[in-house]
């Protein structure tokens, strides 16, 4: 018996990757919304979150093409995970380490799930990078970009390298397919899992964008009278130039700023007010629940 040549090697080995991680896929419904998920413990599914509905219930669906109502532990929309509850028997996966993230140009397969069955895709990693924050201010472990094709109802499926092992969660970005990584998912999962939600940095301001001569500041329009800042003394009318002696770069910019790591520290805050520098030390809140 002849060896199999490499082309039927290589189509095997990404056979099997697919089937040992099939069991774990799962789809999600949630209102007209359709994504994928993965079982990350018993009872609790990963999925992304842009993928599920504001409001309404959530139906997981099985390989066997049965059903189960699921309910939302946590959102971060931020680092697009949601975590569901369900009562199902679903062998979780084993997320790599950080360190184990694929090299660029490497080989990685997106396993998801659609109306239940697995469905895989092949493709490559086309940008490993550093850390770095979302557009809406989430602090990302590693950038990780594939070249591969996603459907919409594939978001939220596990991105797996050559050997098989999960190392994030594949989600459409604004112009490529991102992974949100398993050093990310675990660290935000965790929390959910506990809190339900994430917790974020809180001024109790309301800003405006202003251009100065010298840079850019943000005026204070409304003030949370039972908020951090009003605490250290700020005042509706006043412009926000630096804090910790950094100059402002933008309204956005200070937002993203107020990660979870934010939340009881204190800052110095300058502030323009009537033409005159003022400083406040404003020491960091949680955001409250909406």
């Amino acid at each position: 018996m002849t060896d199999p040549t490499p082309l039927a090697a290589l189509s095997s080995a990404l056979s099997d990757v697919v089937t040992r991680a099939a069991p774990s896929l799962v789809s999600v419904h949630s209102h007209r919304l359709r994504a994928s998920g993965f079982a990350w413990k018993a009872g609790l599914i990963i999925t992304a979150d842009e993928a599920l509905a504001d409001e309404g219930e959530v139906e997981i669906r099985l390989a066997d093409g049965s059903t189960r109502t699921a309910t939302i532990a946590g959102r971060d929309h931020t680092t697009d995970i949601a975590l569901l509850r369900v009562d199902a028997d679903i062998p979780p996966v084993k997320l790599t380490s950080a360190s184990a993230a694929p090299a660029l140009g490497s080989l990685a397969v997106v396993v998801a799930a659609d109306r239940g069955a697995p469905t895989a895709s092949l493709g490559m990693v086309s940008l490993a990078g550093p850390r770095w924050r979302s557009l809406r201010g989430g602090d990302i472990e590693a950038r990780i970009e594939l070249d591969v094709r996603l459907r919409r109802s594939h978001e939220g499926g596990l991105a797996l390298n050559a050997l098989g092992e999960p190392f994030g969660m594949a989600v459409q970005g604004p112009r490529r397919v991102l992974v949100i990584p398993s050093a990310t998912i675990e660290r935000v999962a965790a929390q959910l899992e506990t809190r339900g939600r994430i917790a974020r940095g809180y001024l109790g301001l309301g800003l405006q964008p202003v251009r100065l001569d010298d840079g850019v500041g943000a005026m204070v329009m409304n003030v949370d009278k039972s908020g951090p800042s009003a605490a250290a003394g700020i005042r509706q009318g006043d412009v926000i130039v630096a804090v910790n002696d950094e100059k402002l770069a933008g309204v956005r910019a200070l937002s993203r700023s107020l990660g979870p790591e934010s939340v009881g520290s204190v800052v110095d805050v300058a502030v323009r007010r009537g033409g005159e520098p003022v400083s406040f030390k404003v020491t960091i809140g949680e955001r409250p629940e909406a």
